[in-house]
């Protein structure tokens, strides 16, 4: 399944990238992991942009929009800056897009901010990436957005003490610092803390040590994808369900891209998050029976909303700039923006440009035949509380 999306999205890249471009046409540069482990998240990305375009048309404001996909492979942040360098000096592009992972974002933002040209992240979620040049914007989410209201709803339901589990990494940093400022604050007490590498970790020695340890529960973070479906396999087989010790995490661990891979072993975990493919409005109705018939079997995810939002944001402020993707001009246009999105209400805050969003305590559950995140609760209109 993902094999064909690769080829697709390939293609879809070749296509529009060897084609002869008017002097007006709009380029956006996505700088994207469309191979190796993180390849998922080009792909959710991308499909996201790409279904906005075919929703909405590939022209705005008089210019026609056209995209040009460099594969950066995932945690390669000098592939990336080569990559971004590329698109702004050879191919001349208006906008620069996508980032799967923090050291993408991190690796490019100066060339943003010295050539003044947008870029808009749409995942990395380290909650600096947008101090890193003053033409960025975000359309994901930070980790401290989605772990604060973890840590709140652990101390409201009686979990007292917790060993946390972070991949050691700018959002696992993140999320890690956040729980635990967010449940310490609240009363909560921090009984270990343990980082586990970026690339392959072997969960077993960190569960067992959790297990002895005792705490009323694990909360953690590990990038979105196999490492979360290993990370549950050995919570399971080691008992630590069994033994009384709750898991909680970010929205990351039950990402619908993996979901179905994890099984009855996820069913009853309690995620905080800002997108589930089950959340009950109209337009992501919309947005899923779309994505379904564009993509078929593939389960949109919450990096594919912002890859569809990060295209509104283009189009929208495109639209006040009649045309005008220069730095300043769009970036003026841009902040302060507030839609309606598949996954609820969204904004970019004016003085952070980063995304101000709900933010949802979820429940997996089995429902219409597969597994869901089904939101019980929302904190509405949440700002990173990282830069505060």
């Amino acid at each position: 399944m993902r094999i064909t999306q690769a080829l697709s999205a390939a293609a879809f890249s070749l296509c529009i990238a060897s084609g002869a471009h008017a002097a007006d046409d709009l380029k956006i540069g996505f700088v994207l992991p469309m191979s190796g482990p993180h390849a998922s998240y080009g792909l959710q990305i991308l499909n996201g942009a790409k279904l906005y375009v075919q929703q909405h048309g590939d022209t705005v404001a008089g210019r026609k929009v056209t995209f040009l996909v460099k594969d950066d492979t995932g945690v390669a942040p000098e592939i990336s800056k080569r990559a971004a360098q590329e698109l702004v000096n050879r191919d001349k592009v208006d906008i620069l897009a996508g980032f799967g992972l923090t050291p993408s974002a991190f690796a490019v933002a100066p060339l943003s901010a010295s050539a003044k040209i947008p870029m808009i992240v749409m995942n990395a979620a380290t909650s600096s990436v947008t101090t890193k040049s003053p033409y960025l914007l975000r359309t994901s989410m930070t980790l401290p957005q989605n772990s604060a209201p973890m840590a709140k709803w652990a101390i409201k339901n009686g979990i007292k003490n917790v060993y946390t589990l972070a991949a050691d990494y700018g959002p696992g940093h993140d999320a890690e610092k956040q729980f635990i400022k967010t449940f310490t604050e609240e009363g909560g007490k921090i009984v270990g803390e343990v980082r586990t590498p970026v690339k392959n970790p072997d969960f077993s020695p960190y569960l067992q040590k959790i297990k002895d340890a005792k705490p009323d529960a694990i909360f953690m973070f590990v990038p979105s994808g196999e490492q979360g479906v290993a990370f549950l396999k050995g919570y399971a087989d080691r008992g630590l369900k069994e033994a009384g010790i709750k898991l909680i995490a970010t929205g990351d661990l039950t990402d619908e891209d993996v979901l179905d891979a994890m099984g009855d072993p996820a069913l009853g975990l309690i995620t905080s998050f800002h997108y589930s493919d089950a959340h009950d409005s109209a337009l992501n109705k919309q947005y899923t029976e779309a994505y379904a018939k564009a993509y078929p079997g593939v389960r949109p995810n919450f990096m594919s909303v912002a890859g569809y939002d990060g295209m509104h944001l283009v189009y929208e402020a495109l639209k006040k700039t009649n045309g005008d993707a220069s730095g300043d001009k769009f970036l003026d246009a841009a902040k302060g923006l507030k839609w309606e999105s598949p996954r609820g209400p969204i904004s970019i805050d004016p003085e952070t440009r980063d995304i101000v969003q709900d933010i949802y305590i979820r429940k997996v559950e089995r429902r219409n035949g597969r597994l869901e995140n089904v939101e019980f609760d929302v904190i509405p209109n949440f700002k990173d509380p990282g830069k505060e």
